[in-house]
């Protein structure tokens, strides 16, 4: 493999490894645990996936990152579409991530559960 169509692919995946939290390492380091990425039969990169809790501080941090504002600031109707998007992509099946969640919109775990509860009645 060519190093330049390595380093394209690497800088072409570097988005979604990052979007997802996790990190990428030379192949040869890869773990047990760790995705090992091939481009043209060789392997290119290795990507190491973050533990579920540090994936949610993670998606927390690039939701305010994208409102711009601290998410405790936004309006209810934008807390409620950030806990239906949080359902969505799991983050309730991580332990804590009620608790995490609540403490990011600055509301109480009450709050959180009736915004859930509202989607399941909608």
């Amino acid at each position: 493999m060519s190093g330049t169509g390595r380093s394209a692919f690497i800088a072409a995946v570097k988005p979604l490894v990052d979007a997802m939290g996790g990190e990428m390492i030379p192949p040869d380091e890869a773990g047990p645990d760790d995705v090992v990425l091939t481009w043209e039969d060789a392997a290119a990169v290795a990507v190491r996936l973050p533990q579920l809790a540090d994936s949610l501080d993670h998606i927390l941090a690039a939701l305010e990152r994208r409102k711009g504002v601290p998410l405790a600031e936004l309006d209810r109707k934008a807390k409620q579409e950030i806990v239906r998007s949080l359902e969505a992509r799991g983050a309730f099946a991580v332990r804590h991530g009620v608790e995490t969640v609540a403490s990011a919109l600055g509301v109480s775990r009450f709050t959180v559960y009736n915004y859930l509860n509202r989607e399941k009645g909608a």
